[in-house]
């Protein structure tokens, strides 16, 4: 059950890591659809018998793959806030793509809230630090620093500081 934090609470919590989401699966079923999905076609990700002769030695789950999961990783690991009337995202300030994520890999999403801050009557901007690991390597799959705005009713939150 996903923890559930007031608005107030946030700015404690700057510094810290939020949270580790489940391990997620990555078979070749799931580097298929997102091909399909974004026509990305490119053999070392959908060709098992080209990419096994590759330094990767089989296929490889997209880059942009691995970096769509992280809304399914957030929601997983990162405390849903009380007054959350929604959330969007912003952008990211980087993206590295560390190391690959090999077919029927396993990959988790690190949290760690870097910053908190109002954004304007009811809108608060979100900055996470998120590291994807891939089970069992050391290196990780991704880091990013990546925004979110949050939208609350502004009675929600005690300070109006920024």
């Amino acid at each position: 059950m996903q923890r559930v934090i007031s608005i107030a609470e946030i700015k404690d919590l700057v510094g810290t890591e939020l949270g580790v989401s489940k391990w997620m699966d990555v078979p070749q079923s799931r580097i298929d659809t997102f091909a399909d999905a974004t026509d990305d076609r490119q053999f070392i990700h959908v060709d098992p018998v080209r990419a096994a002769e590759t330094p990767f030695g089989g296929t490889i789950a997209h880059g942009f793959l691995t970096l769509s999961m992280l809304s399914a990783m957030h929601t997983d690991a990162v405390p849903r806030l009380r007054e959350d009337n929604f959330g969007i995202n912003y952008g990211f300030n980087k993206i590295r793509f560390m190391a690959p994520v090999p077919v029927d890999g396993r990959i988790r999403g690190r949290f760690f809230l870097k910053e908190a801050r109002l954004r304007g009557p009811g809108r608060m901007m979100t900055t996470f630090d998120v590291k994807i690991e891939i089970e069992g390597v050391k290196k990780p799959a991704m880091t990013a620093s990546w925004l979110t705005v949050i939208q609350f009713d502004p009675k929600d939150w005690p300070q109006q500081d920024t």
